[in-house]
């Protein structure tokens, strides 16, 4: 699936939210952190087929699609995405990686034991690692490559290039144990959640100086320590190639190779069909194919019901098949080229449904969420209270219902920002926030001074309309959208009503100059022309659109037939006479009078289909409720990722839209280029509203922490923001996380991070709305292999389940 929406540089577990404390709210209705039951609910299982280790089988190669080669193999740069961490999960040691529940487990892997062995007067924590555990080069794991990645990470020398040293910075010293596959750690100060740290853990060689950490691991990774070694990367053909690594000493990897591959999300259907690759996480249309593709395994030859022609009525067909074999030759030779052009498109689809047959869908609920970001830093949503009221608009699980209810994925709506359903310290904390309530929403924006005759006060001494309103118009002045390849559709129209009169009049004016007829007679005029043009205001400015002028046929309509040609040749006496038979019998069933209709024979399809030329669309109802206040109307830029990819990200946009135009607050969406989505727009603060997602954490009070940290104003008059994108934030909700981080105690640690979830839901900054869905297309003889949730793929144990199965889908089409 598409992560378009997912910020680089999460390689870890990250994620985001907005703060901003409300002055309504009071301290002890914070404490109260639960709406729902105290106790998690369970996560969904995840879908990977698994098999025992005796069941699968030794050899072959799996291919794996990712979205892109990873841009670095240093986990720890900027640049880092979700490839780099697919790689390096099956090189590098991870030492507590996360289990199904979402909690961070011992890998025994590479450590026998690890603890905290001192409380008093500093925190010591105690290494014990596997004595079998070494680099690929055959040097031992040991304290050496813990003192190079800490001294590299924690901050001291810039010549690192790192993008996080969360954790290290508390480190004191790092020293030999008993032996030499002992190391200790001493904290500085407590440090809850030390398990985080060494993973992935780095060679000494690549961690040890800042030239071979900056440049020396983002192409290549010549000393590893996991099941697999790297073979190498083709970025002609877009592959990174593991092999087997001879030196591994804990369970054998059942495959010889493993290629990841780069594959487009758009290209993921051919790439299964073709065999290029064996897993690939897809979007639903594609898991779609993929159901009815062994829904028709037992068709018996019968015609699919889906794909290419298969929504051509009887009636339909029957009119292309007499056009096709009428006396027009020239709509003749058009309709069969047609034909034959849909016969070929059937053909390639059935073939497609036949190697998809070889496929299965897996899935799960991914460890991210889909969440709702609040701009807070200038304009009308620096008002919490407009904040709250667009969060009591939203009906969370009318959303839910909307991505996973079609996948049959429970469509619950999230209930914290700082843990998924199933993780242990879950608890539903929207009760800080409030329900959905329109009355409410209404009543906060009144409270906020924003009212249905205020778009039309007289403006006052104060900043009305947001950044982003102010950078929309001048963008509208230049004409800059055109060159940035965005879309705008705009709900809601105060203000534009009051421009459509000012052309209405400017109009009017026009016409007076030129009438030759009396002055009551032009006034009459010129007054219906205005109230029929501020009908249709809305309309016009959401970017008029006539209807009957574009050209377009129907959808059901056949191809484009000539209406005046004389026949060069006549068809013999039988064709013609059949002709005419089937064109009849298809009026007939058109429910025509014995012949086709003018407009059957042209372009723009049957009666109905579009209205005549020139009838704009009717303008939308809620533009009429539409608040404001001093002269300006309550509009919001809402910005989407345009890309294919991202459709169920613009339903639920959509969505969001229809719901905040029932409180009278106006969307303005603009869609844009995927790749420009975060860069240019979120990250840079381009917009009001948005949806992106973030990874889930076993260690929310550090994962958490520079996403949620209050904004600090740099020295040119810029808002530092680490990763918090809302801008919004509050020094309490800082020291929350700092003493959650230095707890260590699990259970009054997460005692804090609910305190903290509690005043991020009253913050109304970032509204999270549902857990993405996971959707894995996997060859169906792969085991251990597919949805993974919330845990870390074990890449030995990945193979198919018999000899037989044995090799790829690649390797069986050759």
């Amino acid at each position: 699936m598409s992560h378009v929406g997912v910020p680089r540089g999460t390689v870890r577990k990250r994620r985001t939210l907005a703060l901003l404390t409300t002055g309504v709210l009071t301290i002890p209705v914070l404490a109260g952190c639960s709406s729902g039951d105290e106790d998690a609910p369970r996560g969904v299982a995840q879908d990977i087929a698994p098999t025992a280790r005796q069941a699968v089988a030794d050899g072959s190669t799996v291919n794996w699609a990712i979205d892109a080669l990873p841009a670095t193999f240093n986990a720890f740069q900027a640049d880092a995405d979700s490839a780099t961490t697919r790689v390096t999960e099956a090189l590098l040691p991870t030492l507590f990686p996360m289990d199904k529940a979402g909690q961070p487990r011992l890998n025994p892997d590479y450590l026998e034991s690890a603890k905290v062995i001192e409380r008093e007067p500093k925190q010591v924590v105690l290494y014990k690692l596997n004595q079998q555990a070494v680099w690929s080069d055959g040097r031992e794991i040991g304290a050496p490559d813990f003192v190079a990645q800490w001294r590299a990470l924690r901050g001291k020398d810039s010549a690192f290039w790192t993008a996080r040293n969360s954790g290290y910075e508390r480190i004191e010293k790092i020293e030999r144990g008993a032996d030499d596959l002992q190391v200790r750690v001493t904290f500085s100060k407590p440090y809850g959640d030390w398990r985080s740290l060494f993973s992935p853990l780095y060679p000494k060689e690549i961690t040890g100086s800042p030239e071979t950490f900056n440049d020396g691991a983002r192409t290549t990774l010549k000393n590893t320590a996991g099941p697999f070694v790297l073979r190498g990367v083709s970025k002609a053909d877009g592959t990174v190639t593991l092999a087997r690594n001879p030196r591994w000493w804990g369970d054998k990897a059942k495959l010889d190779t493993l290629v990841f591959r780069a594959v487009a999300p758009k290209d993921r259907t051919k790439a299964l069909t073709d065999g290029t690759v064996d897993v690939a996480d897809v979007d639903p249309s594609t898991a779609d194919r993929i159901t009815l593709a062994r829904r028709d395994r037992g068709g018996n030859g019968q015609p699919l019901t889906h794909g290419p022609g298969a929504d051509v009525s009887p009636a339909a067909a029957l009119y292309s098949y007499a056009v096709a074999h009428g006396s027009d030759e020239k709509a003749a030779e058009a309709e069969q080229a047609a034909r034959a052009k849909n016969r070929k498109a059937v053909l390639a689809y059935a073939a497609e449904q036949k190697a998809l047959r070889d496929f299965a869908v897996r899935k799960s609920l991914e460890p991210a969420y889909t969440q709702l970001a609040l701009n807070g830093e200038s304009g009308p949503l620096a008002d919490d209270r407009v904040r709250r009221a667009v969060a009591r608009a939203l009906d969370r699980e009318e959303l839910a219902r909307t991505v996973l209810g079609p996948l049959g994925l429970p469509a619950k709506p999230l209930g914290s920002h700082l843990a998924l359903a199933g993780q242990p310290g879950y608890a539903d904390g929207s009760g800080a926030l409030g329900e959905q309530n329109e009355k409410e929403a209404r009543a906060l924006l009144a409270d906020a001074g924003w009212t249905r005759g205020g778009a039309l006060q007289q403006p006052k001494d104060t900043k009305a309309g947001s950044e982003a309103e102010k950078k929309g118009g001048k963008e509208g002045e230049d004409g800059a959208d055109a060159d940035t390849g965005e879309e705008k559709k705009t709900t809601g129209g105060a203000e534009k009503e009051e421009n459509a009169e000012k052309k209405d009049a400017e109009k009017t004016d026009k016409d007076a100059e030129k009438a030759d007829k009396d002055a009551e007679k032009d006034e009459g005029k010129a007054d219906k022309a205005s109230r029929d043009e501020e009908d249709s205001a809305a309309s016009r400015d959401e970017g008029l659109y006539i209807v009957g002028e574009d050209d377009k046929p129907a959808a059901h309509a056949p191809a484009a037939t000539g209406t005046s040609a004389v026949p060069a040749l006549a068809p013999a006496r039988h064709a013609a006479f059949q002709s005419a038979a089937l064109l009849r019998q298809a009026a007939a069933v058109l429910g025509e009078d014995g012949a086709v209709a003018a407009q059957d024979k042209q372009p723009g399809g049957a009666a109905g289909a579009y209205a005549p030329a020139g009838t704009p669309a009717p303008a939308p109802a809620a533009a009429k409720g539409q608040l404001g206040k001093d002269g300006k109307a309550l509009t919001l830029r809402f910005v989407l990722p345009s890309g294919p990819g991202s459709q169920s990200l613009r339903t639920v946009g959509d969505k969001i839209a229809a719901m905040l135009e029932k409180i009278g607050i106006g969307t303005e969406i603009t869609k844009v280029p995927d790749e420009s989505y975060f860069k240019d727009h979120i990250a840079s603060g381009v917009y009001d509203l948005a949806l992106y997602s973030w990874p889930a954490s076993a260690y929310p009070a550090t994962d958490g922490r520079p996403i949620y940290a209050k904004p600090e104003p740099a020295t040119d008059g810029s808002l530092l923001v680490e990763q918090n994108y809302t801008r919004v934030g509050t020094d309490h909700i800082d020291q929350l996380f700092d003493r959650a981080a230095g707890e260590l105690d699990e259970k009054a640690a997460r005692d804090l991070m609910k305190q903290a979830d509690a005043r991020i839901w009253a913050a109304a900054g970032s509204i999270p709305l549902y857990q993405r869905p996971q959707l894995v297309a996997v060859d169906k003889k792969l085991a251990n292999v597919g949805a993974f949730g919330f845990a870390a793929p074990r890449y030995q144990d990945i193979g198919f389940k018999n000899r037989q199965a044995a090799g790829s889908s690649a390797d069986r089409k050759k």
